[in-house]
């Protein structure tokens, strides 16, 4: 294998130290929902890599699911963020801002007035420890609960999801960042529109594919229309049943589907995440050919991705840029030490979300 892993990239325009991006991770350290200057320091200890990808953040209060994770519709938010990109930039690093809705993924005690969570119909989520909203409890102190039973949204408010995130495309320019990243996967929003099991509408965004991935493709042409598409990345995870997401038998058909649509766009990436299905990969390496073929354009992979993996993958072409998320939180070197072959250090699971410095920001570089 050669070190095309490690060799620069043009992202549309972007350019790329290397082909190895920081994957989106919730790290819920954000009180007020605002990023701060703990935030701006652990993303510049990460800055080697290529592309970083936000942690996700919701463009709206009613996009939220998890308390303390830094926001993007206000100006206080957009100068917090301000800090980040900063501290990036005079890394070298270069940053993109994920742009999040949870949509039924949330609960009232989050939502604007205590209302119910937002969803493509009104299929609840299951009882089970694994689907969670992170907030405030009683006490005062944080944990999860059962996120609450959703409403679905009105045919005349789905244009306001679109709205929401081309604000969110406008404040993440404003805040510096180099693109935006939709968050189309994972159990969240669009996923919730895309899924014919979760979605029963009757409406122009339900029903056949093409109005279910309405949402999708309308709300990337409106950002793109703003931003430029060339700063638009699409995040997506075929065969993903995580958050209690039904499996349904043409999955991979409306993927490819997405795929020939969003390679008629021009955008920055697509970033296919896969979550694991009873210990094996979701997204076979037949599919990923497909989808590269069907797309055209950077795709990203992420999700259980490891340094023998990324440099295949890359260098047989099935894939553009290699994602790591679990090994940057605990190797802010992360690319040195796959370049070089050290091992790496492993995450400590208890500070994932939460509190200070602690397994934050204290994982040092190898010696």
């Amino acid at each position: 294998m050669t070190d095309l892993l490690f060799r620069p990239f043009d992202l549309a325009g972007t350019p790329l130290h290397n082909r190895i991006a920081m994957a989106p991770m919730t790290r819920a350290r954000n009180p007020g929902a605002v990023a701060n200057a703990l935030t701006a320091e652990y993303y510049q200890q990460r800055a080697s890599a290529g592309l970083i990808i936000s942690e996700g953040t919701p463009v709206s209060p009613q996009g939220q699911g998890y308390v303390d994770v830094p926001g993007i519709w206000s100006d206080a938010q957009v100068a917090g963020w301000k800090q980040v990109t900063d501290a990036v930039h005079a890394a070298q690093g270069t940053i993109f801002a994920q742009l999040w809705h949870v949509g039924r993924m949330s609960h009232s005690s989050l939502q604007p007035d205590g209302g119910q969570p937002v969803s493509a119909g009104t299929r609840a989520v299951g009882s089970d420890p694994r689907y969670f909203a992170f907030v405030y409890l009683d006490d005062g102190s944080r944990g999860r609960v059962d996120p609450t039973p959703p409403r679905a949204l009105r045919t005349e408010e789905v244009p306001g999801i679109v709205s929401d995130f081309v604000r969110g495309a406008e404040n993440a320019i404003a805040a510096g960042f180099d693109g935006i990243e939709m968050h189309a996967a994972n159990g969240y929003l669009f996923e919730q529109f895309l899924n014919p099991l979760t979605n029963d509408r009757q409406d122009l965004y339900g029903g056949s594919l093409r109005n279910r991935a309405r949402l999708i493709l309308d709300t990337v042409d409106a950002m793109a229309a703003r931003i430029g598409a060339h700063r638009v990345g699409v995040r997506l995870a075929p065969n993903s049943q995580v958050f209690d997401m039904p499996a349904y038998a043409e999955n991979e058909a409306s993927y490819l589907y997405l795929a020939e649509e969003l390679g008629k766009r021009g955008l920055a990436y697509v970033h296919l995440n896969d979550n694991y299905l009873h210990g094996e990969r979701a997204i076979g390496e037949a599919f990923l050919k497909a989808f590269k073929q069907a797309y055209g354009g950077t795709v990203l992979l992420a999700g259980g991705m490891t340094r023998e993996y990324a440099l295949r993958l890359v260098d047989e072409g099935t894939i553009d840029i290699a994602a790591f998320g679990q090994p940057f939180i605990s190797n802010p070197d992360l690319v040195a030490r796959l370049q070089q072959d050290i091992a790496l250090a492993a995450p400590d699971r208890d500070t994932y979300y939460g509190g200070g410095r602690e397994g934050y920001l204290d994982y040092p570089a190898a010696g």
